[in-house]
């Protein structure tokens, strides 16, 4: 079994790549970076380091000893396109994911500039979904630059939502990922903004999953929209792994 993940949709992570920088407004609260530091402090070898950037070639090989088939975010505590991961190692995150071709494997990044400078030069395994974080405006330019990979699978992680994105170009994504900020000095998110992707999710025939309203206390905001729990996945998911 993988390391089971809190994340509501995902099974697992595996992180052969620990820490990040911070590269626009969503980042400003990262979850991942107090969680290294709490991990450091606690003595977690991975974590030695705290969050700068650091290579894990013993984590490679993990989700090979994992056999049960289960979907498993890469990277939770990084993006695998950070400047400072060389292409080979991205490399090898690769052929190792091709390789564990019982499990789904989603990788989501904000620098969607070297995903695609990146893209013809990887072997893209049907297995892998690939997203980009887009949590305001600012940064629509990411989906298009998503849409320019040769995922199987291509989705949005649109949290922290830090404003409305009205107007979105949804083609050729499969899934979109709704979520409010958690945790200290969380960010507040409005409710039409969520409606309105909702909205455009359903006009475009994508699937539509709402993560969390956030703030301080994610678990009594909870993840009702309008009375309702929304957890679809891609459509195309039931065709790419085996039961």
């Amino acid at each position: 079994m993988g390391i089971k993940s809190s994340i509501e949709w995902t099974e697992s992570t595996w992180n052969p790549v620990t820490g990040c920088t911070k590269i626009s407004e969503g980042c400003t609260h990262c979850y991942a970076e107090r969680m290294a530091r709490r991990l450091k402090a606690m003595g977690q070898k991975n974590y030695v380091n705290g969050f700068k950037v650091t290579l894990h070639p013993h984590a490679l090989n993990l989700p090979m000893t994992w056999k049960k088939p289960q979907t498993i975010f890469v990277n939770s505590m990084s993006d695998l396109f950070h400047d400072d991961i060389p292409l080979t190692f991205i490399r090898k995150v690769f052929d190792v994911m091709r390789q564990a071709h019982w499990h789904r494997f989603q990788v989501l990044t904000k620098r969607a500039e070297r995903l695609v400078e990146s893209a013809d030069l990887l072997n893209w395994p049907e297995n892998v979904w690939m997203g980009v974080t887009v949590e305001d405006a600012s940064y629509l330019n990411r989906i298009d630059y998503l849409r320019k990979t040769p995922a199987a699978v291509r989705f949005l992680s649109l949290e922290p939502l830090l404003g409305p994105l009205p107007n979105m170009d949804l083609s050729n994504i499969d899934w979109v990922i709704v979520g409010g900020e958690s945790g200290p000095s969380a960010r507040p998110m409005d409710e039409e903004w969520v409606l309105n992707i909702q909205q455009q999710c359903r006009n475009a025939d994508v699937s539509f999953f709402f993560k969390q309203w956030g703030g301080v206390n994610k678990k009594k905001t909870g993840r009702l929209l309008k009375g309702r729990v929304y957890s679809a996945m891609p459509n195309l998911a039931s065709a790419l792994c085996p039961a």
